[in-house]
């Protein structure tokens, strides 16, 4: 059985191999028994943390071997994201799909640079940005080279440490690109409100996932951990790895 539905997982930010390994070999499970594309996704660095004194990843070049080190045992494609040009071109040799950040969604030179790659792009819708609005960065991507591009939505800010997820923004982008992600978990997080960090509210992962489908999404980014409120990022959002296959389900049947 094969499913076009894409499914984007892996933990928040990379924080030892034992957990890039545990993650990855429960998506290719999930992958054999339902035929469901899985793309891994971790983040050799978190540049937008809440506080300076938080984790944020391994950096650069030890986080893409690390991720390189996944494709090569399990196969899976690989999605990370960048916060500066001169990342592109590292992270290009090794990913498939190369991210945009929310906040960074109209940065001309990281849409560029990560346009000439040759990768995926898939740009976060801002915060404080429109569906119909991100045909601009879609625009910069394809004029500067890029083979295909993908939209994320993952809420607009509603202010006092909350966010609010308008479903009219997929049919929206579903205008300016065939392919238009929810992001599941980002969109739970109340940035910044949680003393110096970002908290949040798993529970209601599914319910965004489900609503999602709803209005036509044509794939879902869960960020996933085993144990997801020892994560060293964004804890209170990430998905319990074994609550994902269940999910999934529910996504592509």
């Amino acid at each position: 059985m094969t499913n076009n539905t894409t499914i984007i997982a892996g933990p928040c930010v990379i924080e030892s191999a034992e957990l890039l390994d545990t993650v990855a070999r429960k998506l290719v499970e999930i992958n054999k028994k339902h035929g469901v594309d899985i793309i891994f996704k971790a983040s050799f660095d978190k540049a937008n943390r809440t506080s300076i004194r938080s984790f944020r990843g391994p950096g650069m070049e030890r986080g893409l071997q690390m991720l390189a080190d996944v494709k090569s045992k399990f196969g899976l494609r690989i999605l990370t994201d960048i916060h500066e040009s001169y990342q592109a071109e590292a992270a290009g040799e090794v990913c498939d799909v190369l991210q945009i950040p929310a906040f960074l969604c109209r940065q001309t030179d990281l849409l560029v640079a990560a346009a000439k790659t040759g990768c995926i792009v898939n740009i976060k819708k801002a915060q404080f940005l429109s569906g119909k609005d991100m045909k601009y960065p879609v625009e910069k991507a394809r004029e500067a080279g890029a083979r295909e591009v993908w939209l994320t939505e993952r809420g607009n800010m509603l202010g006092y440490n909350n966010l609010v997820v308008d479903f009219r923004n997929i049919p929206d982008m579903l205008e300016i690109v065939p392919t238009v992600i929810m992001d599941c978990t980002h969109s739970v997080q109340r940035p910044g409100g949680s003393d110096g960090k970002t908290g949040g509210d798993r529970r209601f992962v599914p319910q965004m996932a489900l609503a999602a489908k709803a209005f036509g999404a044509t794939g879902y980014f869960f960020e996933v951990h085993p144990t997801p409120d020892e994560g060293l990022s964004d804890a209170a959002n990430m998905l319990e790895l074994d609550k994902l296959e269940t999910l999934v389900l529910k996504l592509i049947e």
